[in-house]
């Protein structure tokens, strides 16, 4: 794996195509400066890795396009030593991406196949993600509470064992919806109580349930 000094040349440019398009957070754009996306694509797709598009990443998934991760993460509100859960291992970017900007991170994938070649990679790379094989729609009761959640696929509706597992004044990123997903920024104000923010349409791969294989 080589990170060339055109590579990096090409995440200016990304990050520059970014914050014409309203990403405004230095941490998430510095995060996105520095991680190699070309690692987590297919070598046949290394020399489209910097567009600002999706790309198939196996088993039926795709890797977000850039902006969708950016947009989602500063909706998240990073801060150092937040834990946090994802649903949607994916190629792991999201998942480094996260933890590049100092958060605990611990990411749940029902394809086995994507989740180990994501899980090797981290290694690689040093940034400690905890990954799991499993059904996102159950969180990670194990490690609740999270200060966090990202969910990256398009889920039909917001699952109560997430919310069971945010901690009170926590965050949950979820786009929700089937053909075509309203983004929703969802926090927790009480056990009784929550806020919902929507910021528009997106499309995401579905979020199934029991179907971990």
């Amino acid at each position: 794996m080589k990170d060339t000094t055109k590579h990096k040349g090409l995440r200016n440019k990304l990050v520059d195509i970014l914050i014409a398009q309203g990403i405004e957070s230095k941490k998430v754009l510095d995060a996105i400066r520095s991680i190699p996306r070309h690692f987590f694509l297919d070598s046949s797709f290394e020399h489209l890795a910097y567009q600002n598009n999706a790309f198939p990443i196996g088993n039926d998934q795709t890797i977000s396009q850039p902006f969708t991760v950016a947009f989602q993460t500063e909706l998240l509100n990073i801060q150092p030593g937040d834990k946090i859960l994802e649903i949607g291992t994916g190629s792991g970017y999201q998942a480094a991406v996260l933890c590049k900007m100092g958060a605990e991170v611990f990411s749940i994938e029902r394809h086995a196949p994507l989740m180990r070649k994501a899980q090797l990679l981290l290694q690689k790379l040093n940034l400690r993600v905890k990954t799991k094989f499993g059904d996102g729609y159950k969180g990670w009761p194990e490690q609740a509470p999270f200060d966090k959640m990202i969910v990256t696929c398009g889920a039909p509706i917001v699952p109560d064992e997430l919310m069971k597992q945010l901690k009170i004044g926590g965050i949950m990123v979820i786009p929700v919806g089937e053909d075509v997903q309203t983004m929703k920024c969802i926090i927790k104000k009480d056990e009784d109580k929550i806020e919902i923010i929507d910021f528009g349409d997106f499309r995401f791969v579905p979020m199934l349930k029991n179907k971990a294989k």
